[in-house]
């Protein structure tokens, strides 16, 4: 009995010893699974065919560009390039397809030969120049921003048809981004397992200095990994355009914090030496199911990026405890562990797939409400203009009893293409879109159209797309005033600076058409100087405190909205509404109160809490099978210290 007993002890310890480990080797995959089942339980729309594949498709650019970081990382590097490579690779095929008319296989070699360039150049810094990562790979970031500026010439490029079909689907189901996903995540697979650089990868981040003793020769290999890296974020570039249908100067902005953060997340460890291809995509789905589920449950955008914050963490410390435990996978495991993994992946899909099976009876019949819903996505609410419209969506949707799921796209053209896919899929009735491009939101447009789901766009339009209805104020029609107030402040003579907005928008590029367009009948006024301030307060403060040293006589300013003419303002400082007059653009609270003071002498206003009335007047009109206008124009006001009061905004 006794020896029964002992046996019956030591078989549970067993087994509660190998969980344990089984856990700690496998701590993204049981993430994931928990993941998958808590979005599931908590949301009825996010276990559907649709859903899913739009998880994957969200994916696959951040997984593309994790793989190629993986071989970064694995040898105790860092590459925070890999965004700005991915969008200057874009806009090179771009360029090059539509503006110089190369041959669109040509063009896509010469965008994967830009992204090697940038790779090769990250590496000799870093081999030869004896830079530390960190620090070659973040002037990369800027250097590859800049350059797709300078080329794109801060506007979006269209993508030739050919290209853009790597955004569409096979078969009418199957993704082509998730498709390319996979192909790069058995090819970075087949680099880590089986090749010599592979090998050599892991011998770098193990110890670099015993890799070098031993013959490797370090600098060599260094420069083709980081050579790799850039590849991988080439074809992402490409995917990622290939989507929004256009190359986006600003494209991927942030997405190597992304990138990084998938890596670990699977298992990889930053001090080097660890790291696989499976984990990194386990870990690029953790990023995309958090973001799809918390976009389902109508989770702000801010705290989805707590959310994101806290799991890093916890992977980081998942990480160190499994150090501490002595588990350490690497690859080149022995046939006996890869079949242990195989079947560890194999039993984790069947528990999957039982247990969200299960939950999905918890949904059956409970998707209708007696409310009709809606999703507003708005390009930012880091701007009180934005915000404003929110405010003015919020209040008619409780007016009128419609449940408004509102997402903030954070300026980032593909995460707002995730949440409309994600309302498209879910079961929203009908969207209301602010574009961060016009351009990059068609393809989401129409797969919202083909889904017979009523789409609104508001304050901006998208083009070749339909929308049911577009509430507007007209831009260009208010950088003329904008243009007007200031040529008639000045009496028609003077020295003017103009802010411009965020490269790449549509509503920097229409305003300052509208500029250009007002100050040609004021022939006196000279534009000593034009600089984007990004639509941010705190950048109008430093754009315009270097302006005022090399232009100290500047007698008016032009902004593109009323955040950068308050930092403006600040730059100015005594002379702002007496020497020099600032012209705004927007009518927000902040803006309306300078006004007030003095310090702002106009603001050209657009209503936006009318903006979003109006928007969600007509997304429920849709909805019901009304008419809507095509148009619906909100008239813009300049508004002056004469008007203010009167003005509600």
């Amino acid at each position: 009995m006794a020896t029964d007993t002992l046996k019956s002890t030591s078989s549970a310890d067993s087994a509660t010893g190998g969980l344990r480990r089984l856990l700690l080797d496998n701590g993204a995959l049981t993430a994931l699974i928990v993941l998958v089942i808590a979005m599931s339980a908590l949301s009825g729309d996010f276990l559907t065919t649709d859903n899913l594949l739009n998880v994957g498709v969200q994916a696959a650019v951040t997984a593309i560009l994790a793989f190629g970081v993986t071989f970064v990382i694995v040898s105790a590097g860092i590459d925070l390039s890999v965004g700005s490579v991915a969008a200057l690779s874009a806009t090179v095929l771009a360029w090059s397809a539509t503006s110089h008319g190369v041959p669109v296989f040509i063009a896509v070699l010469l965008a994967v030969v830009t992204g090697i360039a940038a790779g090769l150049v990250n590496g000799f810094l870093i081999a030869y120049g004896k830079l530390p990562p960190f620090i070659a790979t973040l002037a990369m970031l800027s250097v590859a921003r800049g350059l797709s500026l300078v080329i794109s010439e801060g506007s979006p490029i269209a993508f030739p048809d050919s290209v853009s079909h790597l955004g569409d689907t096979l078969g009418g189901w199957l993704p082509v981004p998730v498709l390319v996903m996979v192909v790069m995540g058995l090819l970075a697979a087949f680099v880590l397992a089986r090749t010599y650089i592979g090998r050599s990868m892991y011998a770098i981040g193990g110890n670099e200095e015993a890799a070098r003793l031993s013959g490797l020769r370090v600098k060599k290999q260094k420069l083709a990994i980081y050579a790799l890296s850039g590849v991988f974020a080439a074809v992402a570039g490409v995917v990622l355009a290939a989507r929004l249908s256009s190359a986006q100067p600003q494209a991927a902005d942030g997405y190597e914090l992304d990138a990084i953060a998938a890596v670990v997340i699977g298992g990889a460890s930053l001090a080097g030496g660890t790291g696989k291809a499976s984990g990194t995509l386990i870990g690029a789905l953790i990023l995309a199911v958090l973001r799809n589920g918390l976009n389902l449950l109508n989770v702000s955008a801010f705290w989805q990026q707590v959310v994101i914050g806290v799991v890093i963490a916890l992977a980081v410390l998942l990480d160190t405890l499994r150090r501490k435990a002595g588990s350490t996978p690497v690859a080149g495991a022995s046939q006996g562990g890869k079949g242990r993994q195989a079947a560890t992946y194999g039993l984790a899909a069947v528990v999957t797939v039982a247990i969200v099976g299960a939950t999905s009876f918890l949904h059956n019949g409970s998707s209708s409400t007696a409310n009709p819903k809606a999703g507003l996505s708005l390009s930012t609410l880091n701007n009180p203009f934005f915000v404003q419209i929110r405010s003015g969506a919020q209040a008619e949707a409780e007016k009128l009893g419609v449940d408004l799921t509102v997402t903030d796209a954070q300026n980032d053209a593909s995460q707002q293409a995730n949440q409309l896919q994600n309302f498209t899929s879910s079961s929203l009735g009908a969207i209301i879109v602010n574009p961060v491009d016009s351009d990059a939101a068609s393809n989401s447009v129409k797969a919202a159209d083909k889904a017979k789901i009523p789409v609104i766009a508001v304050d901006r339009g998208v083009n070749k797309a339909s929308v049911d209805a577009l509430v507007a104020s007209d831009n260009v029609a208010g950088g003329e005033l904008a243009a007007k107030s200031i040529g008639e402040k000045l009496g028609g003579k003077g020295k003017i600076v103009i802010l411009q907005g965020q490269a790449g928008t549509s509503a920097a590029r229409e305003r300052a058409e509208g500029f250009a367009q007002g100050l040609k009948a004021y022939p006196g006024i000279q534009v000593v100087a034009q600089q984007p301030a990004d639509f941010d307060r705190t950048k109008g403060l430093d754009v315009m405190s270097n302006l005022l040293q090399a232009h100290p006589d500047v007698q008016g300013v032009i902004a593109a909205n009323d955040e950068m003419a308050l930092g403006a303002i600040k730059a100015l400082g005594s002379k702002a509404g007496k020497s020099v007059s600032v012209v705004g653009f927007d009518g927000t609270p902040d803006g309306l109160n300078a006004v007030k003071d003095g310090t702002l002498y106009a603001s050209v206003a657009q209503q936006p809490s009318q903006l979003g009335k109006i928007a969600v007047d007509n997304a429920l009109k849709a909805l019901e099978g009304k008419k809507v206008e095509e148009t619906i124009k909100v008239p813009v006001k300049v508004v002056t210290k004469e008007n203010v009061a009167g003005f509600t905004g």
